[in-house]
């Protein structure tokens, strides 16, 4: 087994990973591991992680894409029947509030009424200044160049 790279030492994820961090984990294979947050937003807030030590979703290998997401798929609708929960929120941070520098989606239990309230502000609507269509085509341009 090789030695971990420096970035893998120090990330949290990395430690819970090679069993040197402890966490309460719901689900686990060759690539994933799923954990609750210890730090919850409500109690069941769990974490997928890939196994891999990457920091993006756009750093995740193609091949593994599919499987992040089935598993991110079962994890909601375990989290959701298991929990009682009227619903949930699925969310992945890149660099941005990102306190972990490691891939992980989170899968938050939500009920009507819960309180919750950080996700619908501020918002920045297109104008004149500001329009929709340039927005658009700066995206498309990029997605050409990928």
């Amino acid at each position: 087994m090789t030695a971990p790279k420096s970035t893998e030492v120090k990330c949290a994820f990395c430690a819970i990973i090679r069993g040197d961090a402890a966490a309460v984990v719901i689900a686990e294979n060759e690539r994933l591991i799923a954990f609750l947050d210890h730090k919850p937003v409500f109690r069941g807030h769990a974490l997928l992680v890939p196994k891999l030590h990457v920091r993006l979703l756009s750093d995740l290998p193609a091949d593994r894409v599919g499987e992040f997401f089935q598993m991110a798929q079962r994890l909601e609708r375990a989290i959701e029947d298991g929990l009682r929960a009227d619903g949930s929120m699925v969310l992945i941070n890149n660099v941005v509030s990102q306190s972990v520098p490691h891939l992980h989606l989170h899968v938050i239990p939500r009920r009507f009424k819960d309180g919750l309230r950080f996700w619908l502000g501020p918002r920045h609507p297109y104008d004149a200044e500001h329009p929709a269509q340039e927005y658009a085509d700066k995206i498309r341009e990029a997605l050409a160049s990928q």
